[in-house]
């Protein structure tokens, strides 16, 4: 069985009427397999993306376009460790995590 995500686009222009994500840096916390994680760098967003899932970090990467590896960072994390500086993003994004 195929599973398919936002077949209508409905995401897509929720994302897009939010912000203007061309350059802004992104931290995004629960990043799973790194769909939305591609999303955002389309969108031409530099994103650092964390997840606690080892095995889904590891997934992210194998399926991160060649074209997006400039833009996106994966790392093993939690929003309880997290280590970057209080202005390093722009916009902290948080999508089925909570």
């Amino acid at each position: 069985m195929v599973i398919r995500i936002d077949p209508e686009g409905t995401e897509l222009r929720a994302l897009r009427a939010a912000t203007s994500w061309r350059g802004t840096r992104v931290l995004e916390i629960g990043c799973g397999d790194g769909r939305l994680t591609r999303r955002l760098a389309s969108f031409g967003a530099q994103v650092v993306a964390i997840d606690p899932n080892e095995e889904l970090i590891h997934i992210a990467r194998k399926s991160l376009p060649t074209a997006y590896s400039r833009k996106v960072k994966y790392s093993v994390g939690t929003v309880s460790e997290l280590r970057f500086a209080a202005e390093e993003f722009d916009i902290v994004v948080f999508s089925w995590s909570l």
